[in-house]
């Protein structure tokens, strides 16, 4: 009898094993209702923090791809595998180099965000993106944790490089197109950071103050235009507070406003911390909490059991993670080969990052002709800044600097001034490295400082050579904000003077002087731009950069990029510096857990509302160093036969292009629309809508044509918590930049519209 039973027994065993589901699209629902409560909650959170070696910031438990920032956890009785997420808005950022491997797992350094969006170009992100794609796929990752999108609120904010723009529209859109190009490839995203991450002094406590018109028109737009037009897989929240209430924990913004209004169908990942509310973030709809720690495992049961999660809210965020998995390459078993093509990329990358760069100024310098011997200037001549540092970098095989990018086009640099160089940079980084103040996982390499060069020494090699060349290089990152002080947004004493002194020599000579701007964001320009014969924004364009920039110079290409914010003249022109923490030494780092109410620490208040930007200034009449939108070319453009035309939805604007001038090359025009008066305060304009012409031979002309819909034109009433588009006649500009209008046309809206949408995220004091 007892031989009978067991027997039974291992028979209703392997009967119940063998009818456990095994996960596939077609059945989440079974494999949802076979999951005990232990593991719904284990799949809500990631694989956990890990070592913090191989360059990785955190890396997973479970290594599956070594390098990634993180995993979520597998199940293996019902057949769920842990999938791969890793950094990387400017690449894959994975470990290069593995112990007991003789391969290399280099991924390519492509042009930051800034770079992407001053292209104006969303054909050309998502091509670049879907090479990008492309090694998140052959690497064996899941999801890229980008694109980061947060507005340019400040010029100052230390992650600039890696956002795309002062303008939400222009945000949406290069966002959309990136995400578009990464999942081309069956590879999924995640934008971050959601929502109101505007500075990173004390990011994981800091309480974003802003209104609710604010929030909607500017810093929550770019992600709807995003999440309604390229359907990321996944969206990142936040650290910081919004309003009062950690944006993590926020039901308004991650249901009401994400899923609800918005339609986002995908999953809420945490960003990288563990916070004490796991239960109001599983509540708001946040489904995975990273990079995932065992005690938050604990209370989403403790919660569960307690009645604060009911199980519809449970198995909300379950059912959501589960079709995310059966998405996923490696669910699908994909065989990823480590091997993309990264020679095919880094000739991409080349080709297309002078789009990015912006000639600032050129008088008649560019492109170069009739020079051999160029003297080079500047530590970033010979120690090219390709990224910003912190998650946001890249792990590259190689960085090209200008020299190298001379070189490569002909010309000879010269070889006193290179070797000096080269001894200085090499000494330094010694120095700072054992100083303690070399690489770190956010710092990134050590940031050399300009060295002295005397004015003889410039006077010496000027005879040797036909023009003088001077990058001036900045950098920032995750974890810091930059500062309003010099060697930051101001020129040192020492570049200052250095710049003068190769103007006043090689002028005196007869000849000319260039500036190479290699930096991540907007610095002070205005007491100093007219001392070169041309400055070329080249920003930090990725690791193809240097020769780029030589590419610019020496006319085999022409820079046809635009900028995607505001140069002002002062730092206090923009409304938002005086609530932005510019030179708060005591402020850095997170401060977690402090309960003080510091300004601009603890709390900022986004008193500036809808004035961000060229909002401001062009509704202002404020002058700039230089307006949003700008950027000079090789050739020059006319502007000619504009025509509106209003449509059941908006309108349809049309402009021809002509290149006028004597070499090919590429226009972005932007739509700027000015609203009737009366009903809500607006700016005189705002940018609804842009194209760029292909590369145009000289005289030859394009047509281009954009769409405008009603609900792009609207602006959300906070007293109805509606969307508004007012009946009237609409104003159309067709312009080369915010400040230069080239051809207007009118439109006339006969009906007023409106889109209702929830009373959420109210402030609950008025912002001061």
């Amino acid at each position: 009898m007892k031989k009978l039973i067991a027997s039974c027994a291992i028979l209703l065993g392997t009967i119940a094993l063998y009818a456990q589901p095994k996960l596939s699209k077609d059945n989440i629902e079974e494999v949802l209702d076979a999951m005990t409560l232990e593991e719904k909650a284990t799949l809500l959170v990631g694989g956990g923090w890990g070592s913090m070696s191989a360059g990785s910031m955190t890396a997973s438990s479970a290594v599956l791809v070594p390098g990634a920032a993180g995993t979520t956890r597998g199940i293996d009785r019902l057949g769920i595998p842990p999938t791969v997420l890793a950094d990387g808005p400017a690449g894959l950022r994975i470990t290069p180099v593995r112990g007991g491997d003789q391969n290399t797992y280099y991924c390519t350094g492509f042009p930051v965000g800034t770079v992407m969006a001053s292209m104006w170009n969303t054909e050309l992100v998502q091509e670049l993106t879907s090479a990008m794609g492309n090694e998140v796929l052959e690497y064996g990752v899941d999801v890229i944790l980008a694109p980061g999108m947060n507005l340019h609120r400040n010029p100052l904010c230390g992650r600039n490089f890696e956002y795309y723009s002062e303008d939400p529209f222009l945000t949406g859109k290069t966002a959309a197109a990136f995400i578009n190009g990464i999942q081309s490839n069956g590879v999924g995203v995640s934008v971050k950071h959601f929502a109101v991450n505007n500075q990173e002094v004390n990011r994981m406590e800091n309480d974003s103050r802003v209104s609710q018109r604010a929030l909607r028109e500017l810093y929550l737009k770019g992600f709807e235009i995003a999440v309604k037009e390229a359907k990321p897989w996944t969206v990142m929240s936040s650290y910081n507070k919004l309003n009062g209430e950690y944006t993590q924990q926020s039901y308004g913004l991650l249901t009401t406003i994400l899923r609800d209004e918005w339609g986002f169908d995908g999953i809420v990942m945490t960003d990288w911390g563990t916070k004490q509310g796991t239960v109001k973030a599983v509540k708001a709809g946040n489904d995975l909490m990273e990079p995932g720690a065992d005690v938050e495992i604990e209370r989403i049961i403790a919660g569960v059991q307690a009645g604060e999660i009911t199980q519809e809210e449970l198995d909300r965020n379950v059912r959501n993670m589960l079709e995310y998995i059966v998405t996923t390459p490696r669910f699908n078993g994909y065989r990823y080969s480590d091997k993309p093509d990264l020679k095919a990329h880094a000739e991409l990358v080349r080709r297309s990052t002078p789009e990015g760069m912006v000639l600032l100024e050129n008088n008649g310098v560019l492109p170069l002709k009739d020079v051999k011997t160029v003297a080079l200037y500047g530590t970033g001549s010979y120690d090219f800044i390709a990224g910003g540092t912190g998650s946001g970098n890249v792990n590259k095989p190689y960085v090209r600097n200008v020299a190298e990018g001379l070189a490569v086009n002909g010309l000879e640099v010269n070889a006193d001034i290179a070797r000096w160089y080269e001894q200085y940079i090499a000494l330094e980084k010694t120095r700072l490295g054992n100083s303690g103040s070399g690489s770190g996982i956010l710092l990134g390499d050590p940031v050399i400082s300009e060295m002295e060069v005397g004015r003889s020494f410039i006077e010496r090699m000027e005879p040797r050579t036909d023009i003088a060349v001077f990058t001036l290089s900045r950098n920032a990152g995750e974890g810091g904000d930059r500062y309003a002080r010099n060697g930051d947004w101001y020129l040192t004493g020492q570049e200052r003077e250095l710049m003068q002194d190769l103007a006043d020599v090689y002028h005196a000579a007869g000849k000319k002087f260039i500036v190479v701007l290699n930096i991540g964001g907007v610095i002070e320009t205005e007491s100093w731009k007219h001392i070169p014969d041309a400055i070329l924004l080249a920003w930090t364009p990725g690791q193809e950069g240097g020769y780029a920039v030589a590419d610019v110079l020496c006319g085999k290409a022409n820079p046809s990029g635009k900028l995607p914010m505001t140069f002002p003249v002062n730092y206090f022109d923009i409304p938002s510096s005086t609530n932005f923490p510019y030179n708060n030494n005591n402020a850095q780092g997170n401060n977690r857990g402090r309960q003080s109410q510091r300004r601009n620490v603890d709390f900022t208040e986004y008193a500036e509302g809808i004035d961000v930007g060229y909002r401001y200034f062009q509704s202002e009449g404020i002058t700039v160093s230089y307006p949003f939108g700008y950027g000079k070319s090789y050739t020059t453009f006319e502007y000619s036969k504009p025509v509106v035309k209003a449509g059941t939805d908006g309108f349809t604007a049309t402009i021809t292009v002509r290149n006028t001038g004597s070499v090919a090359g590429k226009e972005a025009v932007q739509i700027y629309v000015a609203a009737p008066a009366g009903g809500l305060e607006k700016p005189a304009y705002e940018l609804k809508g842009f194209a760029k012409t292909r590369e145009l031979a000289p005289g030859e002309s394009q047509t281009l044509t954009v769409a405008v819909d009603a609900y792009t034109l609207a602006s959300f009433n906070e007293a109805a918590s509606a969307w508004e588009t007012a009946s009237g006649t609409y104003k159309v500009m067709f312009g080369a930049s915010a400040a230069d209008i080239r051809a207007t046309a009118e439109c006339k809206i006969k009906k007023a519209q409106s889109w209702e949408s929830h009373n959420v995220l109210a402030p609950a004091q008025p912002i001061n």
